[in-house]
């Protein structure tokens, strides 16, 4: 069985999901190296718009990193050149990704949602960096990626007390897009505003996405600037930008080719 599967859908859409419920879908070497594999596949993938990333079962997303592997000497499997952490944190992506929450996501799993764009969550759903707990830190990205997704003295909270953040509360701060009742809705309502994006120019999604990235990275009004007429430019020399217009015009949906 692998560790992460991948399942392209109708509607240019992407499930990826971590298959170790019975380690509450903690991250060993082979989910690494699936995440990596995953993303390698789904940007290669020109049908593919948009992706969903949940963790099976119906107890938590992520539990973050398996102790288990790292006090057996193999931490360093948790990790890969290319994306760090999972596989994934660090990782380059052209293409958005949403965080499918079907439960605790913690320590490395918050870390996990942090790293994607758009975050839909279960109600019981809960976040938290508790790495103090264990004398560690979240060196995943999530001691400077949550206090630019939350309130930064809310995040200070959460990071030095090792508390957890519901996902009402999380909703609340902008940092779940969609708050879902229960489990049994979660994949309808990802894969819905993945199929939202996905029904958009994927070059101009693509470079959109690129420069509202780079929106908090600490870039000034004028490399902003350049980034924003570079992907215009990026955009006015695509196929799609020609379609669409014509597809206003003569009163149909767009036959987007991605190029």
């Amino acid at each position: 069985m692998s560790a992460v599967t991948v399942e392209r859908l109708p509607g240019h859409v992407a499930l990826v999901t971590i298959d170790r419920p019975e380690a509450r879908n903690a991250v060993n070497g082979d989910v690494a190296s699936g995440l990596e594999a995953a993303v390698d596949a789904t940007e290669a993938d020109d049908d593919i718009r948009a992706v969903v990333l949940t963790g099976a079962g119906r107890e938590a997303f992520c539990a973050g990193a398996d102790l288990k592997e790292v006090s057996a000497g193999r931490g360093s499997a948790l990790r890969t050149e290319r994306g760090g952490f999972a596989g994934f944190v660090y990782r380059e992506r052209s293409k958005p990704w949403i965080a499918a929450v079907n439960g605790k996501a913690l320590a490395g799993g918050t870390e996990l949602v942090l790293a994607c764009d758009l975050v839909v969550a279960v109600r019981q759903a809960a976040f938290g960096l508790p790495e103090v707990l264990r004398g560690l830190i979240a060196a995943a990205g999530g001691l400077y990626r949550l206090p630019r997704a939350i309130p930064p003295n809310i995040a200070l909270e959460l990071i030095l007390t090792a508390g957890q953040l519901d996902a009402e509360r999380a909703h609340g701060f902008g940092l779940v897009n969609r708050l879902v009742p229960e489990v049994d809705g979660l994949r309808e309502a990802a894969l819905a505003l993945a199929g939202e994006i996905a029904r958009n120019g994927p070059v101009a999604v693509r470079q959109s996405l690129r420069v509202a990235r780079e929106a908090n990275s600490g870039l000034d009004e004028a490399a902003l600037r350049a980034l924003t007429r570079d992907a215009f430019e990026r955009v006015a020399a695509s196929e799609d930008f020609k379609e669409g217009p014509r597809a206003f015009i003569e009163k149909r949906a767009p036959r987007w080719s991605g190029r």
